[in-house]
């Protein structure tokens, strides 16, 4: 049973979001040829204040 954990940024729509898990369990299943009923995708969306990149936080900027 694979397990993807997708990281990224808050501020996508449900549907951005939706698609996404959408893509990778097709991508996922595709490529290991684990059925779809056994890919389990996670997001973990992060705060921009929690979140920085060359010093400066993402909500700073």
């Amino acid at each position: 049973m694979p397990y993807v954990t997708v990281k990224m940024l808050e501020g996508r729509s449900e549907e951005q979001k939706k698609a996404l898990v959408e893509k990778v369990t097709d991508a996922v299943s595709e490529t290991t040829g684990a059925s779809k009923e056994n890919v389990v995708v996670f997001i973990e969306e992060m705060s921009k204040n929690h979140y920085g990149v060359a010093g400066k936080r993402f909500s700073d900027q």
